[in-house]
């Protein structure tokens, strides 16, 4: 029975959708860059929030692994990245598990001056040992974390093992504390350019939002050297239509979209990948649950879902902002392209045409910074910004639209 068929839709934050669509060009771009030799270019994977920077994160690590490269990740919390002595143990921790099965050799553990056990009882590179190495190295942070690596790649290069990549999520986290006189992020670019340059295979993977890259060369200049950025945009049309339909046919369900509603999912979600599991997952639910209470005729659209959209994922956000920010954010969403980029002359020539109390540039500059803090823009150069929530304009506009028409006096 239909009510009784399992959803395939999923729409959470990483949760990996039941068929990728797209993204074949970043994953064998990835591939070739596991064939470095010495390691020259490390990762910066970048793009909006639903557009599925984890997903694909998650997609290569099986890439590396057959290609027997070591992987180890988590995601940045802003805990981890607090001082440079917590991302230093973070990397311990995480290099860890992955090591703990080797074996160190008489001439190391004598090296490092690890007390060896009772007894015959081999030492294995865990985390007692990462430790040992990591506090009883002199200098800063930055030597200690260099002879972690050194120890590590000693005991692995003469194995299989082709590498280690270290991959981290929202790593636009990651910041330094001039307050504190703490530079976890300018340490990390410093420890890996360094163990890079003299040639061990260890590559550093970060996943974040657009404003990971230029924090990365803010912190050191010679980032932009160090890093391809791969960006994530949306997924074109045939692309979205597959992401619609395999999941469907593939798992013989039941419930089929219509292509009238197919193209409307495509219309509304955007090529986002978020929006594409949450649209399909809400009407394919609504349906089976209408089914399930005894509806003859089932009836679901893309409309109603639009609206459970707004209410479940932006709706927190516009509830965030003045009203001054709303009226801002308005003028931004008539803006042809408020989805790509827009400037400053942009808002205060449209607000001078649209508004009785219009917005002056420095009132403009203030309002985006503001929000920038918040996460609902961010400045991508000099100038100009985007949206930092994918179809935001769209929203705006609905929104608009509605108070619009709830504004019209009524007809007897």
């Amino acid at each position: 029975m239909a009510n009784h068929f399992t959803n395939p839709f999923r729409a959470g934050a990483g949760h990996p959708p039941p068929y990728l669509a797209g993204r074949e060009h970043e994953k064998k771009e990835f591939s070739a860059s596991l064939d470095q030799a010495p390691i020259t270019t490390n990762l910066v994977l970048t793009g909006l929030r639903g557009v599925g920077k984890t997903v694909l994160l998650e997609t290569f690590k099986p890439i590396a692994i057959q290609k027997k490269w070591l992987w180890a990740g988590t995601d940045l919390s802003e805990a981890a990245t607090v001082s440079e002595d917590s991302i230093a143990i973070r990397i311990l921790a995480d290099l860890a598990p992955l090591l703990a099965g080797i074996v160190i050799g008489n001439t190391e553990v004598r090296r490092i001056g690890f007390l060896q056990p009772a007894g015959n009882t081999p030492v294995h590179l865990d985390f007692a040992v990462l430790k040992h190495v990591y506090d009883g190295t002199p200098g800063l942070t930055s030597d200690k974390l260099k002879a972690v690596f050194e120890l590590t790649w000693s005991c692995l290069k003469s194995t299989h093992c082709q590498g280690i990549i270290l991959a981290y999520d929202e790593a636009q986290n990651l910041s330094d504390q001039a307050a504190t006189q703490q530079y976890p992020l300018s340490l990390l670019l410093d420890v890996f350019q360094s163990i890079q340059k003299k040639g061990l295979p260890i590559m550093l993977v970060l996943t974040g939002l657009p404003t990971l890259f230029p924090k990365l060369v803010d912190a050191r200049t010679f980032a932009e050297r160090m890093f391809h950025v791969m960006t994530l945009g949306r997924l074109t049309e045939a692309e979205t239509r597959e992401a619609i339909t395999k999941p469907i046919d593939k798992t013989s369900c039941p419930v089929k979209f219509s292509d009238a509603a197919v193209a409307e999912i495509i219309k509304h979600s955007g090529g986002y990948p978020y929006f594409i599991q949450f649209l399909c997952r809400e009407m394919f639910d609504s349906f089976l649950q209408q089914q399930a209470s005894g509806e003859a005729k089932p009836f679901v659209t893309v409309a109603q879902t639009v609206r459970k959209l707004d209410t479940d994922f932006f709706s927190g956000r516009w509830n965030r902002v003045t009203d001054r920010q709303r009226e801002l954010l308005a003028i931004v969403a008539e803006l042809p392209n408020c989805d790509e980029e827009f400037t400053v002359q942009e808002i205060v020539e449209t607000s001078k045409k649209r508004l009785t109390k219009p917005f002056s540039a420095s009132h403009v500059n203030q309002i985006l910074l503001k929000m920038a803090d918040g996460g609902l823009v961010y400045k991508n150069r000099h100038g100009r910004y985007s949206f930092a929530v994918p179809l935001l304009g769209d929203f705006i506009r609905r929104v608009q639209a509605e108070n619009a028409a709830a504004a019209e006096p009524k007809k007897s």
